[in-house]
């Protein structure tokens, strides 16, 4: 399965060819790449290519699809753009509002709790939703000060996942 991959300001293909063990055959925009690769602990790759050692460090961002990615000299902002961030991107062409004034659920779950109503001049911080999945709780919460422009659920209800649950200005 092919991935496109965007580092700062370059996009790459990125293909995984074959996998044994820590052994990985990968295609990047055309160029292959015979790599081992192994986590020394949570987060923390060393890779070995061409008799040469890397070290990376890989933490998760906002999404499951973003990640910050630090090496010895630099650090990079890595978004994965796979099949689903293509639909969803297409879905959302030509919305009005911008991704970071939605609020969607990452996965189905259940409403527990909406502390704010429309109208209401949020913090950034400040709680909004609280959805849960798994029988865990997900606190959603405002990335910069904002106000509520619409709450699209209410407690209770059961939402699938990227439903867009709450719009804010």
């Amino acid at each position: 399965m092919a991935y496109e991959v965007n580092l700062e300001h370059r996009s790459a293909q990125v293909e995984l060819l074959n996998r044994a063990g820590n052994h990985v055959f990968l295609d990047i925009d055309g160029h292959k790449y015979d790599i081992d690769i192994v986590m020394v602990e949570k987060g923390v790759y060393s890779i070995l290519y061409k008799g040469h050692s890397y070290n990376i460090e890989l933490i998760e961002g906002d999404t499951s699809k973003k990640y910050i990615v630090n090496t010895f000299a630099k650090t990079f902002n890595v978004e994965i753009v796979d099949a689903e961030s293509k639909y969803i991107s297409s879905r959302n062409k030509g919305l009005a509002v911008e991704e970071e004034n939605m609020v969607a659920s990452p996965m189905p779950g259940k409403v527990v709790r909406i502390p704010v109503k429309a109208g209401d001049q949020v913090v950034a911080g400040q709680t909004l939703i609280v959805v849960e999945a798994m029988k865990m709780q997900s606190e959603f919460k405002a990335s910069h000060d904002k106000t509520v422009l619409e709450v699209l659920v209410k407690e209770g209800d059961t939402v699938n996942a990227h439903q867009l649950m709450m719009k804010l200005e």
